[in-house]
């Protein structure tokens, strides 16, 4: 797997190991990452561009970044920054359509990204940062402040979109006939077994 010091972005000559594309590690524990991309799920594909596109972010980022120099705000930064290509209207509050789901008429508010898609970003940029050697204690996808972030994100969208984010439940399996017609009988208390007399 990569380190975190290969993955440095502000060192030219460690580029070439990010683009995993055209490089290929000859490795006998090659992870599923460093195969080629013919072969990788749509989730480790997904995954694969979103940690190329934030390496790239760090690259461009004034002054350079490295990866071990990442945090929580630096996360922040490349969300903020993101929301330029979003591509959903997201109400202000002046706007007379705050809270409508379905809006009858266009309006001037600002299109972002989507609560939704930047959680499952965050997720797989997590799961990249470990499996690029990264310590789950010092990944800066897992910062709390990330965290409450996407749950202020979530929130506002709910509200200036009229849609509820709640957590999908769960299908029971449906129970079977025998259980439905069953009686449930009290449990009575078993009395303690009475003392042993001396003999």
């Amino acid at each position: 797997m990569d380190s975190l010091e290969e993955f440095d972005p502000s060192n030219s000559s460690n580029t070439s190991s990010i683009n995993i594309n055209t490089t290929i590690t000859t490795n006998s524990s090659s992870s599923s990452s460093l195969l080629p991309s013919s072969t990788l799920s749509r989730y480790e594909n997904q995954k694969r561009r979103d940690w190329n596109t934030f390496g790239q972010y760090l690259r461009n980022h004034r002054p350079p970044l490295s990866l071990s120099r990442c945090s929580g705000a630096h996360v922040l930064e490349f969300l903020k920054y993101l929301d330029q290509f979003g591509k959903t209207k997201v109400h202000i509050q002046m706007c007379p359509f705050f809270g409508n789901p379905n809006p009858p008429a266009p309006c001037p508010c600002p299109l972002r990204q989507a609560w939704g898609s930047l959680d499952a970003l965050i997720g797989r940029l997590r799961a990249a940062f470990e499996e690029h050697g990264g310590k789950p204690e010092a990944n800066p996808f897992g910062a709390r402040a990330v965290r409450l972030y996407l749950r202020e994100v979530r929130d506002s969208q709910a509200k200036a979109r009229g849609i509820s984010y709640e957590k999908k439940k769960r299908k029971r399996p449906p129970q079977s006939s025998s259980s439905t017609t069953s009686t449930i009988l009290p449990v009575q208390a078993i009395p303690p077994p009475a003392p042993r007399s001396a003999s």
